[in-house]
């Protein structure tokens, strides 16, 4: 009788330990989930404080990254005054009609090796790919490991301006 009982008590102690572990393992995701998205706040809020004008979607689904039209993008890329840095995520393979060279190279299967290379976790971040579905893989494996200012270039090189108007030849360094 009495081993019967320990057996009793002990199976039911070891019941309620995986059950701890299992509530500890899932407050820890939300602790990283609340993380990630206190810290998507920030950056909208540094954003906004600079002067960006943010979509109002942006902000109330606490997206972790801008979506850019091709045309704004362009015309950042273009202005001297701006920084920022381009991460052409494309497939090796790939050319365009237009070549940026001072863009990081980093194909989006090699991104999370390689994200040493990006020099400033708090830098504008421009991203862009063929058709602008890398680049949105890209963003938001960007924001994962903690890049929050990340603009996707909606579209990519296929709607890139300078790739449509043959004659605008060499485009700045950033």
């Amino acid at each position: 009788m009495m081993k019967k009982l320990e057996n009793n008590i002990f199976s039911k102690l070891d019941a309620i330990e995986k059950r701890l572990d299992r509530m500890e393992k899932r407050l820890d995701r939300m602790d990283q989930k609340e993380a990630i998205a206190f810290k998507t706040i920030q950056a909208q809020m540094v954003r906004i404080k600079n002067g960006e004008k943010l979509p109002d979607d942006f902000v109330l689904n606490r997206r972790s990254y801008n979506d850019m039209s091709p045309e704004k993008a362009f015309n950042v890329f273009q202005d001297k005054d701006k920084d920022f840095i381009v991460i052409d995520v494309s497939e090796k393979e790939f050319s365009s009609k237009v070549e940026m060279k001072e863009a990081l190279h980093i194909p989006l299967e090699e991104l999370g090796l390689r994200l040493r290379e990006i020099p400033n976790k708090a830098a504008s971040i421009m991203v862009i790919s063929e058709d602008g579905t890398r680049s949105i893989l890209a963003c938001e494996m960007l924001n994962h490991h903690g890049f929050y200012n990340i603009n996707n270039i909606s579209g990519g090189y296929k709607f890139w301006p300078a790739n449509r108007s043959q004659g605008s030849g060499n485009l700045r360094s950033a």
